[in-house]
């Protein structure tokens, strides 16, 4: 076998959500872009870059806001290095019914889905004050690395339902 012919290989299947995070050198990383910081998905808010001594890499100092809980994380990493970026999807479902904590939703497609907690403070109340007057409500679930949440509510149009 030549080595041509080695490194010819069929891939039978590669699946979009194959891996929940994907490498980025940490000197292409943008504020309000996603990276991963002690194994949490978190947004930038701010980051900034530092040269070191004459034989030393220059640093990237980020801090950024974990997606679910809003904890603020800060890192350090070499510029040329790779840190991890978590793949970041967010849908938009329209709510059907508030059960037991858990939001049941529905896809355009009509597809249930009813593994979302309501969410807790400010937003779940509102979820639940609009759902009980009556509206039709529409929310937005952003998930990443195995994890998702409600992260807004907006009324749906009238006519779409």
């Amino acid at each position: 076998m030549s080595d041509d012919e080695a490194h010819n290989q069929t891939f039978e299947q590669a699946s979009a959500g194959a891996s929940t995070t994907f490498p980025m050198q940490c000197s292409a990383l943008r504020k309000g872009g996603h990276v991963v910081i002690k194994g949490r998905p978190c947004k930038i808010v701010d980051m900034s870059t530092s040269k070191t001594g004459k034989h030393g890499h220059a640093k990237v100092h980020l801090i950024a806001i974990d997606i679910f809980t809003g904890k603020k994380l800060e890192d350090i990493c070499p510029s040329t290095h790779n840190m991890d970026v978590p793949n970041v999807t967010r849908f938009e479902y329209q709510l059907v019914n508030i059960d037991e904590g858990f939001l049941n939703l529905m896809t355009q497609e009509g597809v249930a889905k009813d593994d979302v907690k309501v969410p807790e403070g400010e937003l779940g109340k509102q979820i639940q004050d609009d759902f009980d007057n009556g509206k039709d409500l529409l929310v937005t679930i952003v998930s990443a690395m195995g994890e998702e949440q409600a992260i807004t509510v907006k009324e749906a149009p009238k006519g779409s339902a």
